[in-house]
């Protein structure tokens, strides 16, 4: 696998999904990807924040991700929770969220907005659109974004 050529390293990618048929489906698009890519998975709102605290006090075993994929239906806290938390932190709100999720209502685009998401995808219908997503989230936050080469914990 090539690592990618704008962070010429592995990406690390938190999923934060609570349904695990999106789980799958999003590992087997990423499994596609010619890039390197580690893809870190939690089920809940909570969780999420766990992981990246843990990434954040540097612990040896927690990735720091790259870019979030972050659903919003989430047990214990919500999507829209977990980006409040994630852009009130100096370090954390350096990392790219994208919101992938089932709602389409105006209300939820807004908010997500309105709490820094870097984007908001509503999760397609089909395996094979699903896939276009992913690889499309992948070229553009990848290939053509420029990121921070892993974000500075200080």
């Amino acid at each position: 696998m090539l690592s990618s050529p704008t962070i010429g390293r592995t990406i690390e990618v938190l999923l934060v999904e609570d349904n695990l048929g999106d789980v799958e489906l999003t590992k087997l698009a990423l499994e596609e990807s010619e890039l390197d890519i580690h893809l870190s998975v939690v089920g809940d709102g909570a969780a999420a924040l766990e992981f990246l605290n843990a990434g954040h006090r540097g612990q040896i075993d927690t990735p720091y991700p790259d870019l979030i994929l972050l659903d919003l239906n989430l047990p214990k806290k919500s999507g829209h929770e977990v980006l409040v938390a994630i852009k009130a932190d100096r370090v954390l709100r350096r990392i790219p969220v994208v919101v992938l999720t089932t709602s389409q209502a105006e209300e939820d685009i807004f908010k997500a907005y309105d709490c820094y998401a870097s984007g908001y995808i509503p999760k397609p219908p089909s395996f094979d659109r699903f896939v276009q997503v992913i690889r499309s989230i992948e070229d553009f936050w990848f290939s053509t974004v420029r990121l921070p080469s892993e974000c500075q914990k200080s």
